[in-house]
């Protein structure tokens, strides 16, 4: 069907149907292409029938555009691209070239994005492409896009990681049984799940308590492709064992360890984790880390994401402090009741009006599980 003969409802319904297939295609980078941004690429003729697909594999490796433009030899005259975040246009700090004078090179007559680039400095690429003659539609499934994406959007706008609470909970959200039995509360089919989501995220961040109950190796394991995170243990006295799991001298994950700890804690402690591989940073000259200051950090060291996997204080004071971006709750169809611990505490709040508003996704059933994941609404926006 010619350009000229669709009417403007079929065209937009074509390029909502096509931009999500680049959500689609982008999603397959997932875990591998931070702190870049998660990238598809769909590029369609000039009767609308598409001729070229790519996505942003690993971080380092081809742009979505790029990968797009070689299954088409460089050559797309008079080809419309869709690509879910805005073409860059920037050479600073570059590990590729820019994809927008690409696009133009390959001759391509019309471009359809999903969302601007959050990063002002790389963004300008669509506006760039519309000077040299390109027509340009922009703002297509924007929120989907958004979404997609908010690891790359909340560290653009707020310098620090997007925060995710994750645990595996009862319906009546404890963690364990009143003698402190935690395995398993979920099925293995979350428990694979919850893999996945590790190999998602750049990091991984649990408090001393949950190293020193459960000593943890805060691995990927049974995903294909997996790459184990940033293991991060929040630990304001240095009481993690130097014998831990999760210290690299201990482990054969080749990942980075950093233990966030306060100025007060002992000199010697801190040798002797170092010397069992890990990083020690110092955050905040209280009793307790300074969480503010510690992702901030991470957002500085190119971390976008962080998931945190416990314990109940850590998940709290995240809470407490208005740092949890979304919370992705594991729930198991039975109740234990009784003082059990339940995956959050903190020092509550007295009035409705002051609870922390998130929104739900979709629930997802994982066997006799579901994974709900709640979300804030200021990603994006």
């Amino acid at each position: 069907m010619k350009r000229d003969r669709v009417t403007a409802t079929e065209l937009r319904a074509r390029d909502e149907r096509l931009m999500a297939r680049c959500i689609e295609l982008a999603r397959q980078g997932e875990g591998h292409t931070a702190p870049n941004p998660l990238v598809g690429c769909v590029i369609t003729d000039p009767d609308g029938d598409v001729v070229a697909e790519g996505y942003h594999r690993r971080l380092g490796g081809l742009h979505a555009e790029a990968e797009a433009l070689a299954a088409v030899g460089g050559k797309a005259p008079g080809c419309t691209a869709y690509v879910n975040l805005e073409p860059c246009n920037h050479r600073k700090n570059r590990r590729t070239s820019p994809c927008a004078p690409a696009l133009a090179e390959a001759g391509i007559a019309r471009l359809v994005i999903g969302m601007g680039d959050p990063i002002r400095s790389h963004a300008g690429g669509a506006r760039w492409l519309a000077r040299h003659g390109v027509e340009v539609s922009r703002n297509v499934l924007r929120d989907q896009c958004a979404d997609l994406n908010r690891a790359f959007v909340t560290w653009a706008k707020l310098g620090r990681p997007l925060v995710v609470l994750k645990a595996g909970i009862t319906l009546d959200g404890k963690i364990a049984t009143q003698t402190g039995q935690s395995q398993w509360i979920t099925g293995p089919a979350a428990r694979r799940d919850a893999h996945r989501l590790r190999h998602c995220h750049q990091a991984i961040m649990v408090g001393i308590g949950t190293v020193l109950a459960d000593d943890p190796r805060l691995t990927v394991r049974g995903v294909r492709g997996g790459r184990d995170p940033v293991r991060i243990v929040v630990d304001s006295r240095l009481r993690t064992p130097p014998r831990a799991l999760v210290l690299p001298q201990n482990s054969t994950s080749r990942a980075r360890v950093i233990i966030a700890t306060t100025q007060r804690a002992a000199a010697a402690r801190q040798r002797r984790l170092e010397d069992a591989g890990a990083e020690v940073w110092r955050a905040g000259g209280g009793p307790e880390v300074n969480l503010t200051g510690l992702l901030g950090r991470l957002g500085n060291d190119e971390i976008i994401s962080v998931m945190v996997e416990g314990g109940a204080t850590l998940h709290s004071a995240l809470l407490d402090a208005d740092l949890a971006d979304e919370i992705a709750l594991y729930m198991a169809p039975f109740a234990v009741g009784g003082a059990s611990l339940s995956w959050v505490r903190g020092r509550g709040i007295d009035a409705l009006a002051e609870a922390r508003r998130f929104r739900f996704d979709p629930p997802r059933q994982l066997g006799n599980d579901l994974l709900v994941v709640a979300k804030t609404r200021r990603i994006g926006r």
